[in-house]
Order: C-alpha cells, then sequence, then structure tokens
C-alpha cells in the first residue's frame, strides 16, 4: 500500500493527512518543531495562552467538509461562537469603524463616516457577489496545473476585473479615504498588497459575510488539537521534533525522507507543506530540480511581522476582540511594507484581545493581548532583529499608548514573548522570514503559483501557503483538498484500507500516542 509522507504538521499539512488516510494510504505527518500548528502554533506564558498565528476562522463550512470525511460532525470536537461585530477598525484620527458583515448595521457604519458612500456600498457588494461564485465557489478548489486550463478562464477574469488592484477596485464604489480602506485591506490577512493584490481578493468581505467570522474556544490551537485527533483516530502517525534534511529522489520519482538525525523513512509520496521555496532549494537534491527554479528567489514574498505576545493584569474595554489600527497614510506604509528598505514611518496593528470571549486565556478580568505588526521581510530589511527588538517594542507600547489611546499598557505588562522576523526564518522555516509565503499577486496566483503537483518528479505534492490557492485557513483547506485529490488520481487507494504500522526503529516521538 502506498506509504505517504507529509511534511510540517500545519493546518494545511493536517488537512491533507486527514484526507489522504480517510481516503486509505498510510500516512504519516513529520514536523520540525515540537508541537503542530506551523504558524497557526500555540504559547502559554503562566496563566496567560496565546494563540500565535491565526485567530479566527472564516469560511467554516471547508472544517465540516474535512470532519465529515472522517464520520464525525465539527461541533463535536471544536466550539465555535460568532464573532459580533466581525473587529474594528481604528483611523489614526481617532476614528472607529465597526465591521458587523450584516448590510443593514454595515450600512448604519457607512453613513456614519460618508453617507453618499451606502449607494457605492450595495454596488459593491453586488460585484463581489459574482467574484466570490466564481473565483471561489467554482474556481479556487481547481488545480491549475495547465497552462491550458487557466488560459480559458482568462477573458472571464478580466470581465471580473482580475487585473486591478483591490484598492483601486474598492475606489470604484467608496469616495471615502477611510472606506477605501475598510473595503480594501484584507489582503494583508493572507501577506498580499491591497495595492498590487488582484481584485479577485476583494472577495473577502463578502466571504466574510456569507461564512461568518468565528472564535474557536480554546483558540485556533484547540482547531489544530482536533484535527491531529482526527487523524489519529483514522490510523495516521505524527512525528515531532523530527526536522527532515533532505527528500530522497532516484530517477525522478520519490524515495522517502532523510530526517536531520539520518533517519531514512521510505515513501512512495511526499507531500510538503514546509515552505515551498526552501523545499525546492534546500529539500530536493540538486540533480533533481526542474530548471524553473531558479526564479523562485526573485518571486514577490510577503511582508514579515513582528509580534507581541503581553500578558495583561487588565483589560482595555476600547478593543474588540479584533482590533485593526489603521496609520495616517496607509498607501504609503503599503509600499514600505512590500518594496521599501528602510525603517517604518508608521506602525499598523492587528489586536486579538481572546479573554473577554474565553475566560480562560487569562486570570479573571486580565487579558493575553497578541499584538501584530507587519513590517518588511528579511530581503528587504535584513535587520539584527535581535538588536532592533528592545527599540521597536518600545516603539510600539508608545504608539498604543498616545496614539491610541492604551493608557498604562506598559505598567500592565505580567509577562510577554516576541516573534520577529527571524523567527519566521529559522523557526518556521520561511524564506526571507515571510510571514505568508509568496504574495497573491495576478502574476503569482493560480497557474503561476507554484503548483500543487511536481510534474517533473514523481510523488512529490505541495499543500500551504506558498501553494495554489494561497494563505489563510480557507486556502490552505482548499490546498489541502486540491493535493488529496490529485494524490488519489495518480496513485488510486482503496478507501477502506486502514493501516496502523509501526514507526521506524528507534523513533519515539508520536504525538498523543
Amino acid at each position: 500500500m502506498h506509504r505517504v509522507i507529509v511534511i510540517g504538521a500545519g493546518i494545511g499539512g493536517i488537512a491533507a493527512a486527514i484526507r489522504l488516510q480517510a481516503a486509505g494510504y498510510h500516512v504519516l505527518l513529520v514536523e520540525g518543531r515540537d508541537q503542530p500548528g506551523g504558524r497557526a502554533g500555540a504559547l502559554q506564558l503562566g496563566q496567560y495562552r496565546f494563540d500565535m498565528g491565526p485567530t479566527l476562522i472564516t469560511a467554516p463550512d471547508l472544517l465540516r467538509e474535512l470532519w465529515a470525511l472522517t464520520d464525525r460532525e465539527l461541533e463535536r470536537d471544536v466550539v465555535l461562537s460568532p464573532l459580533s461585530p466581525f473587529y474594528r477598525i481604528v483611523f489614526a484620527d481617532g476614528r472607529t469603524f465597526d465591521y458587523w458583515g450584516d448590510p443593514e448595521r454595515d450600512e448604519t457604519e457607512i453613513a456614519r463616516i460618508a453617507p453618499s458612500d451606502v449607494k457605492g456600498y450595495r454596488a459593491f457588494l453586488h460585484a463581489t457577489r459574482r467574484i466570490y461564485q466564481r473565483a471561489f465557489a467554482e474556481l479556487a478548489g481547481e488545480p491549475f496545473d495547465h497552462f491550458t486550463t487557466f488560459l480559458r478562464i482568462v477573458p472571464e477574469l478580466l470581465q471580473l476585473r482580475a487585473h486591478e488592484s483591490v484598492y483601486r477596485f474598492a475606489s470604484r464604489y467608496f469616495q471615502s479615504p477611510e472606506l477605501r480602506i475598510v473595503f480594501s485591506f484584507h489582503p494583508l490577512f493572507i501577506g498580499g498588497n491591497p495595492l498590487r493584490a488582484s481584485a479577485i481578493y476583494s472577495i473577502v468581505p463578502y466571504l466574510e459575510r456569507q461564512g461568518g467570522v468565528w472564535f474557536a474556544h480554546g483558540g485556533i490551537r484547540a482547531l489544530v488539537q482536533a484535527m491531529v485527533e482526527r487523524f489519529q483516530a483514522l490510523g495516521g502517525e505524527m512525528l515531532l521534533n523530527a526536522p527532515v534534511r533532505q527528500i530522497i529522489v532516484r530517477n525522478g520519482r520519490i524515495h522517502g525522507v532523510q530526517l536531520a538525525d539520518t533517519t531514512a523513512i521510505p515513501a512512495d509520496i511526499v507531500v510538503a507543506n514546509s515552505d515551498v521555496t526552501k523545499t525546492w532549494l534546500q529539500l530536493i537534491p540538486p540533480d533533481a530540480r526542474p530548471w524553473w527554479t531558479w526564479r523562485l528567489p526573485r518571486l514577490r514574498y510577503s511582508m514579515s511581522c513582528f509580534l507581541l505576545y503581553l500578558g495583561l493584569k487588565h483589560r482595555f474595554p476600547q478593543l474588540e476582540r479584533h482590533t485593526i489600527m489603521m496609520p495616517g497614510d496607509y498607501t504609503g506604509l503599503l509600499a514600505q511594507l512590500f518594496d521599501g528598505t528602510t525603517q517604518l514611518s508608521e506602525l499598523a496593528f492587528y489586536l486579538h484581545a481572546p479573554a473577554t470571549t474565553d475566560p480562560s486565556f487569562a486570570p479573571a478580568g486580565q487579558e493575553s493581548l497578541y499584538i501584530l505588526v507587519p513590517v518588511p521581510h528579511l530581503g528587504h530589511l535584513p535587520l539584527d532583529w535581535a538588536a532592533e527588538a528592545p527599540a521597536f517594542r518600545a516603539r510600539i507600547l508608545t504608539t498604543l499608548e498616545y496614539v491610541y489611546g492604551l493608557q498604562g499598557i506598559a505598567n500592565a505588562i505580567m509577562t510577554e514573548a516576541q516573534f520577529t522576523p527571524t523567527d519566521f526564518a529559522t523557526q518556521l522555516q520561511s524564506w526571507h522570514g515571510a510571514a505568508f509565503s509568496i504574495e497573491p499577486t495576478l502574476t503569482q496566483s493560480a497557474y503561476f503559483r507554484p503548483h500543487n503537483r511536481a510534474r517533473t518528479i514523481q510523488g512529490l505534492y505541495f499543500v500551504g501557503a506558498g501553494t495554489h490557492p494561497g494563505a489563510g485557513i480557507p486556502g490552505v483547506l482548499l490546498s489541502a483538498a486540491i493535493t488529496s485529490r490529485l494524490v488519489q488520481q495518480d496513485w488510486p487507494a482503496p478507501r477502506s484500507f486502514r493501516l496502523s504500522s509501526p514507526l521506524p526503529t528507534g523513533s519515539q516521538r508520536a504525538y498523543g500516542k
């Protein structure tokens, strides 16, 4: 029976492992770190708990479908609560916009800022509904590994204005500078520049309105744990603390992987949830790399992030569970984030304050505050973050206190931790320390993104943020569905097959077994 090794236990990797194990393959999931989750890791600082990456769930039906493959309902393992509002946006002048995902409430918010833009909002929803139906509901699950497949839909993409940026597309419908920000910033959630990301990504507000925005009780770590448990319940196996040194390729086909401790594990199929650029350039032997891999370092990559995890002795009532703080010069900051080679002139913030929703995150009346500040990746700004971090931390706290009104935040800190672009590069093995892998531009999407199936190496596949369709929890879940379908097309296996064979001799790193 075909053995599959999935490299990397990020959400996309675990989802692919579940799908393949449920389909009858013998799947081993290998993870280099001491916990599953990848970018969706977890942190415990005394009595304070933190999600380290994504903090909310959209398109939950993708998870329900995944659970259904294991003959179980999602709600038996993961408790989801709808967020209302989805998030609060704070502008540099102190004004706020609560985004509800409900047309009536959102129109009230829009009218408060720019009454004349209410009509534009209705037209925007109509336009993005069309894009959502075609680009997400119908095409996002297609592999696009043949140019002719992509070529057939180019006329449709042009009709949907895919050649325009999200910001330009939003500007067609909103005259208010603030509302242009509100309805264009969403590509940042997946590492995209709103000034460059295709208007296809303007569907996010409609996607959120359709499926809601949800909080997982226990955090995203609870979702990751539940996914691992479903995988293991099917007979799948996991190794932690098992970084892969090399993917073994002989005569153009997969033969397994070699771990950093030199353990060789045979396999017919490898699904790489590892960083796609580093996989091709560092894990694949040089004589097995296709000619086009020289282009990978020259692609555009997403911004990185500087994250602060603060255990606070009290809460700040002006914060919603998700609060986004925008700079005064929105377009200027975007240019600096994605193309700049100097320090940022302003900062933007994404704050997650979960304890009001889930008191288990912090002691009573206190808060586990997650602060994300987008910064350029190391390819643009190769800072020594060990040296720069103290001053940058001080700048973050000063800005939050004196610009955004979080008075006394520095004095409220009981415990803290940081995660810098260097950590993205070293701990998560991300090229340039990019937080979301390859930037989602029109010429780096669909067919032009690294494919889910490696056409030059038999048995090699990719899943996750760097391959099609892209980053974010919905993106990597769709990626897992595409990749697992390709594996099943290429390497059929009987669905009734179940196997739980022992791990390689000397490997005693199974998780949860």
